[in-house]
């Protein structure tokens, strides 16, 4: 029996395995705990997402989701001027956002990573975020007026990934735009040379 269509339930569960990621990491995720964190009826995650696999990508799938709502309200805006500095401030802003607003999302990314080197499938489902925020940074770069190479692209992701690692494992209400700012600046100058 296929497991049931309600797409409103299924972001319900997901989010809330997202939230169990980020606060009680991945040993503290289960079909029970996810019940309990959304509130449905026992048995709906479990009826909705067979195994412990399935759950975990389901939590991949939404954090993919989410990040191209993210990064479609990003685009959406009014186009910034054009250079560095503008490029330095995006990716402070992004990162201090991501670090504080959305630091149990991101915690819980970073669940997912770990196991995710343990379980090919998972592997997957985080390559399609990892790809697609490639691709759109790229794009970004290219609206800012500024002639960074793909390789250079993925270089300040990766260093932007490490940064909010460090940033979102501080304690709460730590993490200042002066802190991100900093990172950022030296992540930028590091990977594009002085300006």
């Amino acid at each position: 029996m296929p497991p049931p269509q309600n797409l409103d339930r299924r972001r319900a569960l997901a989010d809330a395995a997202i939230d169990v990621l980020g606060g009680a990491g991945i040993h503290g995720l289960s079909h029970r705990t996810v019940d309990e964190r959304s509130g449905l009826p026992a048995g709906t995650a479990s009826n909705y997402f067979r195994s412990r696999d399935a759950l975990l990508l389901a939590a991949a799938d939404r954090v993919l989701e989410l990040h191209k709502q993210d990064m479609a309200a990003t685009a959406g805006g009014t186009a910034p001027p054009a250079g560095r500095e503008t490029l330095i401030e995006m990716i402070a802003l992004v990162l201090h956002h991501s670090a504080t607003a959305q630091r149990v999302r991101y915690l819980a990314v970073y669940e997912l990573m770990l196991e995710a080197t343990r379980r090919p499938g998972l592997r997957e489902a985080l390559a399609k975020m990892e790809d697609l925020t490639l691709d759109f940074t790229v794009r970004m770069h290219r609206d800012l007026g500024l002639g960074t190479s793909r390789d250079q692209v993925r270089t300040l992701m990766t260093l932007f990934v490490a940064a909010l690692f460090d940033l979102v494992t501080r304690p709460p209400g730590t993490v200042t735009p002066d802190d991100a700012r900093t990172l950022v600046r030296v992540m930028v100058t590091g990977t594009l040379g002085p300006s």
